[in-house]
């Protein structure tokens, strides 16, 4: 999407080749109109492939997944970061590594917002080695649904989560695909 590739060249900072900034679009504030479009983007694509509803792992990719499920007519549901104090046995649960902070954190799913019955459009901001999406992937089929595909607004084409997604089977769309990035310095795959 030529939009979201101008914008990272404008706005977006490289910090080295594996740290992409965002924070003045995507992370720490939100362009709504860039977002909107993004979605229009992600609700064209997947517009045939029977999706139920649109997820998201909390928080950067509320807002592309919100606009998404807005253009779509479809429920929002996210994945929780936090396990809750609330619905403790009342969650599927699953362990994710992240690339950016360098942790590990629970990630969870309330069994009453996705069944067997569902078909699930996963929406997020980025796409690096694929553990946060292989997360999220986990916890709908713990909840015996389908997924749809995965959307994202940056995939970073260089690290590996593509390739594991595509060996799960997993249909990965992707907004803009970054080859390669060195301080300062950004290069986009060719479509």
């Amino acid at each position: 999407m030529q939009l979201l590739k101008d914008r990272i060249l404008k706005d977006g900072r490289a910090v080295n080749e594996d740290i992409l900034r965002v924070d003045t679009f995507i992370n720490h504030q939100v362009d709504p109109y860039l977002m909107r479009e993004c979605a229009k983007d992600f609700a064209e694509h997947f517009k045939e492939s029977g999706v139920t509803k649109i997820a998201t792992i909390e928080s950067s990719g509320i807002a592309p997944a919100l606009l998404t499920a807005v253009e779509m007519e479809l429920p929002l549901v996210f994945f929780k970061k936090q396990p809750s104090k609330v619905l403790n046995d009342d969650l599927y649960q699953t362990m994710v590594t992240s690339f950016t902070k360098g942790t590990n954190y629970e990630l969870t799913l309330s069994r009453k917002v996705i069944d067997s019955s569902d078909h699930v459009l996963i929406i997020d901001d980025f796409l690096a080695n694929g553990e946060a999406a292989t997360g999220a992937i986990r916890l709908v089929r713990m909840a015996h649904a389908t997924v749809a595909g995965l959307g994202v607004l940056i995939e970073k084409s260089f690290q590996p989560g593509r390739s594991k997604l595509t060996e799960a089977g997993i249909e990965t769309y992707s907004l803009a695909r970054i080859a390669s990035m060195s301080e300062g310095k950004i290069n986009f795959l060719e479509d």
